[in-house]
C-alpha cells in the first residue's frame, strides 16, 4: 500500500483558536472564556510554562468570535466587546492613557480582502501633528498613522519602513492591523484576534516578511487581525467535514418523525458526529480513516503540486471589509482617546 508522507505539509492559520482546534485537546481551563448575547471573548497568556502546548509566541491573545455585522445591534456589540479587550490589552501591557502611538495598516488597498489594514487607517483619528503645533485639548492621545503598502509595490521591506518611522515618531507603542487567514471556513470575516506577540506582514497568503515585534522593534506591538481569505484546502478539508456531520445527523434521525416535518434547510453543523471511524470508512473507503488534520494535509498534497489550492475570499467581501474597517477604526478611536468618547 502506498504510504502518504504528510509531515512536511503545514496548515494555514494565522488564528491561535485555529491551532486549538486542530490539537483537539481539553485545553479550556488555560482560556478564559466570556460571552456577551452573540460575541464571545476567548483570553490567553502564553508563556514559557504552557508554550510548549499553543506553538506560538510569548505574548496575550484575545480572540473575538460573532456570527455577524452587518445590521446596527450585532455592530455595536461586537464594537462594544471589541473595546473592552483593546482596554484590556493596554492594561496587560502597562500602557498609560498618555503614551503616544503609531497605528500601522499593513496591507495592498487595491486588493479588497488585503486592504482591511489600509482602510482602518483611513478613519482613525490622528493627532500628533496638532500636537506639534501648540496644544491639544485634554483627554486626546498624541496619535500618529501610516499605510506602508506591500514590498511588492515599494520594494522596501515593511519593517525597515516602520522602525525608521518609529526611530523618527518615537511612539510609545504600536498598532497594527492586517488582514489575516483561516483554516476554518466559519470564522471567515466573523473572528478578531488581538495580541501582543506581533505579527508577520503577509503570513496570510504565505508570504512572510520580517516580523513585527517587541523584540525587533523595542516597543509594545498590539497587532489586530480579521481573517479575510481561506485556502482551497479548508474549503475541501470543511466541505468533507461537515458531509461526515450531516450523514451522521440522517442517521440519528432517521426515525425522528419531527424531523420529517421541518425543511430540508436545516442547520446540522452544530451536530456531534457520532459516527465509528469503521463507519466513515465503510461509507468513504481509505478517506474516511484519516482524522482531520492529516485529511487537510491529504488535500493540501494534492492540491498545492499544480497550483490549485486557490486563496479565495467571499464574494461580498467589498461590503464585509468595508463594515470591518469602521468597527476597527471606532473601537480604536474610542479606545485611545477619551473625549472621542464624550463627543459622539
Amino acid at each position: 500500500m502506498h504510504t502518504i508522507d504528510l509531515s512536511k505539509f503545514s496548515i494555514r492559520t494565522d488564528l491561535l483558536v485555529d491551532d486549538i482546534e486542530l490539537q483537539n485537546k481539553d485545553i479550556s481551563s488555560l482560556i478564559n472564556t466570556t460571552k456577551y448575547n452573540n460575541v464571545v471573548l476567548e483570553e490567553l497568556e502564553i508563556t514559557d510554562i504552557n508554550r510548549n502546548i499553543f506553538n506560538r509566541k510569548n505574548g496575550f491573545y484575545k480572540t473575538i468570535s460573532f456570527k455577524d455585522i452587518t445590521d446596527k445591534d450585532n455592530y455595536k456589540e461586537v464594537e462594544e466587546v471589541f473595546i473592552k479587550a483593546l482596554h484590556k490589552l493596554f492594561n496587560d501591557l502597562d500602557i498609560s492613557n498618555t503614551d503616544s502611538v503609531l497605528i500601522i495598516g499593513l496591507g495592498n488597498s487595491k486588493s479588497t480582502p488585503d486592504s482591511l489594514g489600509p482602510k482602518v487607517i483611513d478613519n482613525v483619528l490622528v493627532t500628533n501633528h496638532l500636537f506639534e503645533l501648540g496644544e491639544v485639548e485634554e483627554g486626546y492621545r498624541r496619535t500618529a498613522s501610516f499605510k506602508p503598502s506591500v514590498t511588492g509595490i515599494t520594494g522596501i521591506e515593511t519593517k525597515d519602513i516602520i522602525e525608521s518611522l518609529v526611530e523618527k515618531v518615537k511612539p510609545n507603542f504600536l498598532i497594527i492591523i492586517d488582514s489575516l487567514a483561516s483554516s476554518n471556513i466559519s470564522r471567515l470575516n466573523k473572528t478578531i484576534q488581538l495580541t501582543s506577540s506581533g505579527i508577520n506582514p503577509g503570513s496570510g497568503i504565505g508570504n512572510n516578511r520580517l516580523e513585527l515585534s517587541m523584540e525587533t522593534l523595542h516597543i509594545p506591538v498590539i497587532s489586530i487581525g480579521v481573517p479575510t481569505v481561506v485556502d482551497a484546502t479548508t474549503i475541501v478539508n470543511d466541505t468533507f467535514i461537515n458531509l461526515v456531520k450531516k450523514i451522521s445527523f440522517d442517521i440519528d434521525n432517521l426515525n425522528n418523525v419531527k424531523m420529517k416535518l421541518v425543511s430540508n434547510n436545516i442547520d446540522y453543523t452544530s451536530h456531534k458526529n457520532n459516527l465509528t471511524t469503521e463507519e466513515k470508512e465503510k461509507l468513504l473507503g481509505i478517506i474516511g480513516s484519516l482524522d482531520e488534520k492529516d485529511f487537510k494535509k491529504l488535500i493540501y498534497e494534492v492540491l498545492e503540486p499544480i497550483n490549485y489550492n486557490l486563496v479565495v475570499t467571499p464574494t461580498e467581501i467589498d461590503f464585509l471589509i468595508d463594515k470591518l474597517s469602521m468597527l476597527i477604526s471606532s473601537s480604536i478611536n474610542k479606545s485611545l482617546h477619551k473625549k472621542f468618547n464624550s463627543t459622539k
